[in-house]
């Protein structure tokens, strides 16, 4: 009997039991885009582009460290910037890239200002259809990425993100962390060198430089077991 031999020179990917395939070839930044962009991109899980790492989370979201935070944060930004037509608030798979940066991610929240839109700093990228109105991704520097912390995403949301956003020149990375005891907020402000943090004030407030306001995290149990989340912001 005849030896079976391969023809592929590079095989597809098939995480198990999701079914997730990743196609052969996806060994750029460029590469990975343009199959997010296709309509062969999975809708489950987070699939992102990290320096040269294709990196697949298919974790379940915890509810009340990581959905409600999340929520939070957006709904109030939303109210603030989105509804007055002052900016554009992502939750979730909404895409954001940078070839400088050699990043494609999707945060869990992002803050594009409508200045920022109009003047060139970012972009959207059409459907691979080219469908008028169509869009499935950003390109550029956004004015504020927003990151919850999981068990799974300590390193990449704290270390690895950060240098990269900063590489990719976002003006401001808030990184929550709810999974303790003490809930965790932090503001990061863009600097040439890198990031630095916001520092807390006498209210436990935290300069928003992009918002031009103090905001504050606060986390409120319920006897139903039930954890809320509000982002105060003062003098908006």
């Amino acid at each position: 009997m005849g030896r079976v031999t391969s023809i592929a020179a590079e095989p597809v990917i098939v995480l198990q039991p999701e079914g997730i395939e990743i196609p052969a070839g996806i060994t750029s930044l460029e590469r990975f885009r343009r199959w997010a962009r296709s309509d062969a991109f999975p809708e489950r899980g987070r699939i992102d582009w990290v320096a040269g790492r294709l990196e697949v989370d298919m974790s379940p979201e915890d509810v009340f460290t990581h959905g409600t935070p999340k929520s939070a944060v957006a709904g109030k930004l939303i109210a603030l910037l989105q509804e007055p037509e002052k900016g554009l608030v992502f939750i979730d798979k909404t895409r954001v890239s940078s070839p400088i940066a050699d990043l494609s991610a999707e945060p869990d929240v992002l803050l594009i200002l409508d200045e920022t839109l109009a003047s060139g700093r970012v972009k959207l990228v059409p459907k691979a259809s080219g469908e008028e109105g169509r869009y499935v991704e950003v390109e550029g520097s956004p004015d504020l990425v927003v990151e919850c912390v999981s068990d799974s995403s300590v390193k990449k949301d704290t270390k690895v993100l950060r240098e990269l956003y900063h590489a990719a020149g976002a003006r401001e990375y808030w990184i929550v962390d709810a999974r303790g005891k003490k809930l965790s907020f932090k503001v990061l402000h863009f600097r040439k060198d890198g990031y630095v943090e916001a520092r807390r004030d006498s209210a436990g407030c935290l300069l928003s430089e992009v918002l031009g306001h103090r905001v504050r995290l606060v986390r409120s149990p319920k006897r139903s077991g039930a954890v809320y989340f509000r982002l105060e912001v003062v003098g908006a």
